[in-house]
């Protein structure tokens, strides 16, 4: 498998470069979990890395590769949304939609 050396930004891991492993499409991961176990013997906590692009060149806009920032408040639920998916549920609305609903 092919590996990419990629920069890591902000947490723990700032301004580490890391080797990543590449999907089958030549690119990282889109998020990099970094499980880091408990010194008192505890469940492991998760650092988690989202993949940026790391920049574009001057003159062209060509992409210049990737890198990782930290993500403190865990992974975002932000994928791809069907048509035909039910709608995202918000706090404080009522499930028949009548009045009360969050979109008022």
């Amino acid at each position: 498998m092919k590996s990419q050396d990629t920069p890591f930004v902000g947490g723990p891991l700032d301004g580490r470069v890391l080797p990543v492993l590449l999907g089958p499409t030549g690119h990282p991961p889109k998020w990099y979990r970094v499980p880091v176990p408990d010194a008192a013997g505890g469940p492991p906590t998760v650092l988690v890395y989202r993949r940026v692009e790391a920049g574009r060149s001057s003159r062209l806009g060509l992409h210049r590769g990737w890198k990782y920032e930290y993500r403190p408040e865990g992974r975002s639920r932000d994928g791809l949304r069907w048509p035909w998916s039910k709608p995202r549920r918000t706090p404080g609305a009522t499930p028949d939609g009548g009045p009360g609903t969050a979109d008022e």
